[in-house]
């Protein structure tokens, strides 16, 4: 069987299994929410306990990330509430379509694409997104987002390429290489912070969770308001937008309160050092991509890792500039200089 067909075997077999949040597991969030008083006392019990869920949960997904701490020196509380499905996927709702193999399209480089290729197909995709002349692909030989494509989407190779998976072009779905640490902030819940130096333009995880119609987060949206705690963020890309006007609708959103991983600790500044990314790898359809988490700045070890929950300075804004009458914004409490007193929520 040649790689290619190899490629086009796991896509179909992808497409017919792909994962649906009606199926979402709940047992051991069950478990651990009915567990004896006593039990839940036991020293370091549920922390353990949590690590071990996210540690056997992403083992397919991504085995050679680091594992991730659980610190808290603020107060007793021992872990993050088990109320979630800790998960490095994404689950698609019942209205939200099948990935079509089909449509999926991949290069014929071998062993490996070459930055200078005039025939690598991926390649000829990220140029139909740049603005000006692009030489190379998105990431540079060390796995990092080039400066100048900071903001652009990436395509990545896929499936059905013809490239090993030594290629340049492949990170996201490499998985995460630095080591991160879920810790308990004093005014913020909890947080995400460095456990080692991070340089800038780094991957460092994807915003998982469901996949769900925008009608059904605007659902979702209207009863997360009344607990004053969301974690959707709406699939509304400039590259979606593009040549569109008024005519483009936003058809997705990304929701990580039933299902995510340790991205939904990610709290909001308005100087981030984390911005999010579009990515696209084994999906063909331009609405549905990957939310990549890169640093956007070279991070120092225990450092908080955060980024802007209200994207670009206008995104939330109308043709005037105001803020749009259905947005809610909340206390912010980002400590930034450049802190304007209130984040998106």
């Amino acid at each position: 069987m040649s790689w290619r067909n190899y490629g086009e075997l796991k896509m179909r077999q992808y497409a017919e299994v792909y994962l649906r949040a009606s199926s979402l597991p709940h047992s051991i969030q069950d478990y651990m929410n009915t567990m004896p008083e006593f039990m839940k006392h036991t020293p370091g019990l549920q922390r353990t306990i949590f690590k071990a869920v996210i540690k056997s949960n992403t083992m397919d997904i991504e085995p050679h990330a680091p594992d991730i701490d659980i610190i808290n020196e603020v107060d007793n509380v021992p872990c993050p509430p088990f109320e979630f499905y800790y998960t490095n996927q994404m689950w698609h709702s019942d209205n939200v379509p099948t990935p079509d193999p089909s449509k999926l399209k991949g290069c014929s480089c071998y062993p490996v694409c070459s930055p200078g290729s005039k025939t690598c197909s991926c390649l000829q995709k990220q140029r139909n997104y740049y603005t000006a002349d692009m030489s190379g692909f998105t990431y540079d030989s060390r796995g990092r987002l080039r400066e100048k494509y900071v903001g652009y989407p990436v395509f990545e190779c896929n499936a059905l390429c013809g490239c090993d998976d030594d290629c340049m072009n492949r990170v996201v779905q490499h998985g995460r290489r630095f080591k991160v640490n879920i810790e308990k902030t004093i005014d913020k819940g909890w947080g995400i912070f460095a456990a080692e130096r991070i340089p800038a333009r780094t991957y460092i995880g994807v915003y998982s969770g469901e996949f769900i119609t925008d009608t059904e987060g605007e659902a979702r949206g209207s009863v997360y308001h009344l607990g004053n705690r969301t974690y959707l963020f709406d699939v509304d890309f400039w590259h979606l937008q593009q040549g569109k006007g008024k005519n483009w609708n936003q058809n997705y959103c990304v929701d990580a309160y039933h299902a995510g991983n340790f991205t939904r600790y990610l709290n909001h500044s308005c100087d981030p050092n984390c911005q999010l990314v579009p990515v696209y790898i084994n999906e063909p359809d331009l609405e549905k991509p990957l939310l990549a988490i890169f640093t956007i700045k070279d991070i120092f070890a225990y450092q908080e890792l955060c980024f802007s929950y209200s994207g670009p300075p206008d995104d939330g804004k109308d043709e005037d500039g105001n803020d749009s009458d259905n947005n809610i914004f909340v206390e912010c409490k980002c400590g930034s200089a450049k802190c304007t007193g209130k984040m998106f929520r």
